[in-house]
């Protein structure tokens, strides 16, 4: 087994949960059950996905909670480009984040690329 908190991909996870989760505390009232939960929802996919595929035992199952964590940062960023685009969000606090969020997919594929690589 793995120690998750011991992964980068993990750490600048739970960063961007506090990050995107005082982004939601923007956006209006009437996505207080549509693109809140939704964002809240991906973001917190990310290192939990990460956290519970280290529990794994093959490289196989590790690597699969690895692309779904993926699939969640590709959604998140999906969900505030559509804010930005419904103007909920100006480009100016939307944009640090979104940048955090490719960075972090290209962590989580790097990582993946790597396990696949050695083993």
């Amino acid at each position: 087994m793995r120690n998750f908190r011991e992964l980068n991909v993990w750490k600048d996870g739970r960063v961007l949960v506090k990050d995107v989760y005082t982004l939601t505390k923007l956006l209006p009232d009437s996505e207080q059950f549509g693109l809140i939960p939704q964002i809240q929802r991906s973001v917190i996919s990310i290192p939990a996905n990460i956290a519970e595929g280290c529990s794994k035992n093959s490289q196989k199952d590790f690597v699969r909670f690895l692309q779904i964590s993926l699939g969640s940062a590709y959604e998140l960023e999906s969900h505030l480009i559509l804010c930005e685009d419904l103007e909920f969000l100006t480009p100016e606090k939307a944009e640090p984040a979104i940048q955090n969020i490719q960075k972090l997919q290209r962590g989580i594929a790097s990582l993946i690329k790597y396990i696949r690589s050695n083993h």
